[in-house]
Order: C-alpha cells, then structure tokens, then sequence
C-alpha cells in the first residue's frame, strides 16, 4: 500500500511539475488564464489546475500555444501543420484553380487579412509548380513554398510574423 501511495504522489508531482513551466503550481490552461487568474492561495491553486487538467484545456493551451502556454510554442501553435498535413491534396487542387475553400482556410490560419486574399490566391495560383514542384512534395516542403513565395510579394510578407 505504501508504494501505491508513494508512486501516485511522485506522479503527481512530476505531472505538476511539468505542466507548470513558470506559470505557477497550476500550469497554464483555463483555469488558470481565466477562472482562478489571481489565485493566491494554494486550494484556488489546486481547482486551477484540476480545471487546466480535466477538461483538456492545458493540453490544447500547449500544443496551440494559447491560453497562457505561449511559451510552449508546440508543433501546433498556429495550426497550420496539422492542417497541411490532413489537406495536402484538395490544397493543391484549389491553388492550382487559385481559389477554394482549403485554400481560405490555409490563408487565415496564416492570418492573411481579406484584403489582401485574392493577392494570396493569385501568388498561390501563379507559383504552383514552385509550391508543389514533384509527386514527392511533403505537407512540410508544400508550406515552405508557400512561405517563400510569399516572401517574394512585398504586400504578404507581413503575414510572415
């Protein structure tokens, strides 16, 4: 029994001590950005973290870099690598018509602004055979097309952070 108990508290604190990451005993999440955000004593510290850790929050907070888990900069921090990496291919056909859903959503979740998105599309058309240069071409090679050419069109590179 006392091993039981033993190895739950070192899993405990070690599960803590990784969410927490210099955002407090709670971690980051929404429990701690939101609900509990002046949390000062150590039971609103606990609630921050049971809501951070059960309702799945932290977890999105780290890999899309929001809810105060910035600095987490995870894989998934603005969305676009899970997004090439489930439409590689409608992509491709819609930039090669230069126009289509996939090729919307791509432009906003790079935070291409309206006005500036029939230019996007244009580039995207115009540059295809740049972008998607072989059969070979991985969601990872396409985006970095994507982000040279727009780095070649004044007006788009300020999109590129």
């Amino acid at each position: 029994m006392k091993k039981l108990v033993l190895s739950a508290v070192l899993a405990g604190l070690s599960a803590t001590s990784f969410a927490a990451g210099g955002h407090g005993p709670a971690g980051c999440g929404l429990g701690t950005e939101v609900i509990f955000k002046d949390a000062d004593v150590w039971y609103e510290h606990v609630l921050a973290a049971t809501t951070n850790g059960t309702s799945g929050n932290q977890t999105f907070g780290m890999t899309s870099g929001t809810l105060g888990c910035e600095d987490a900069n995870g894989p998934l921090a603005n969305g676009v690598a899970v997004f090439m990496n489930e439409n590689l291919e409608p992509l491709a056909v819609d930039m090669a018509k230069g126009e289509g859903e996939t090729l919307n959503a791509l432009a906003s979740l790079i935070g291409v602004q309206t006005e500036d998105k029939a230019l996007f599309n244009a580039q995207m058309k115009q540059n295809f055979d740049q972008i998607f240069s072989s059969a070979e071409v991985t969601p990872t090679t396409a985006y970095e097309g994507v982000i040279g050419v727009m780095s070649n069109t004044k007006e788009l590179t300020k999109y590129l952070g």
